[in-house]
């Protein structure tokens, strides 16, 4: 049975629009994207859903902890699972967060970290190979309850996608740009509602089958 890994931040956790800073939601089984993915791959897939709110490619958090920083995570999900036959890779929304004071090629680095540790020999070999999908999250907006942590982030975020891109053709990596699927909530800016974890579920099924 093949097994999908979708890596990535509170939108691959399914976090849904927040509308009170500090309550804990999330968006059921039917409709988060990895298991609309899931269910558009078929019945023969297995999924390995790693996502972790307020996940970054590289940096520590300063206010939700070390833990956020990717890098170990990554390894501990490689660890973790398999045999990995894709991974999904979804992250840089959190690195543009003002307190971070990140350019956009300074989010790439963090991303060309974490693919570097998906290629390597250890983990290829330990999964016997795997195919890596690189999601390029849709551009933040500055509206909301969570606004001010993401202060100048918009045109950061705007940025991103042809670095990404780029990064995967020079991988040879699929890539996915979620921005020409999908939008983020007007509600908080950031976060998925329904309608757009369904639609980004059919496009990663699609991408992943022309790896």
């Amino acid at each position: 049975m093949p097994c999908l890994l979708t890596f990535g931040d509170s939108n691959t956790h399914g976090t849904p629009p927040i509308i009170v800073r500090g309550e804990y939601h999330r968006h059921g089984a039917q409709i988060r994207w990895p298991q609309v993915c899931l269910r558009a791959l078929g019945s023969a897939w297995d999924l390995a859903e790693e996502g972790l709110p307020g996940r970054t490619a590289q940096y520590d958090d300063p206010v939700m902890g070390a833990h956020m920083n990717g890098r170990d995570g990554l390894k501990i999900a490689l660890h973790s699972h398999g045999p990995v036959d894709v991974m999904t890779l979804m992250l840089g929304t959190n690195d543009v967060k003002t307190r971070f004071a990140a350019t956009p090629e300074m989010v790439l680095s963090g991303i060309a970290g974490l693919l570097d540790v998906a290629l390597s020999l250890e983990m290829q070999a330990r999964h016997g190979g795997f195919k890596i999908l690189l999601i390029c999250p849709p551009p933040v907006e500055e509206v909301g309850p969570i606004a001010a942590e993401f202060y100048a982030a918009a045109a950061r975020s705007r940025a991103l996608a042809p670095l990404y891109r780029d990064l995967a053709a020079v991988r040879g990596i699929g890539f996915l740009d979620a921005g020409e699927v999908i939008r983020v909530s007007p509600q908080d800016g950031i976060h998925f509602d329904a309608a757009a974890h369904h639609d980004l579920g059919l496009a990663v099924a699609e991408a992943i089958g022309r790896l």
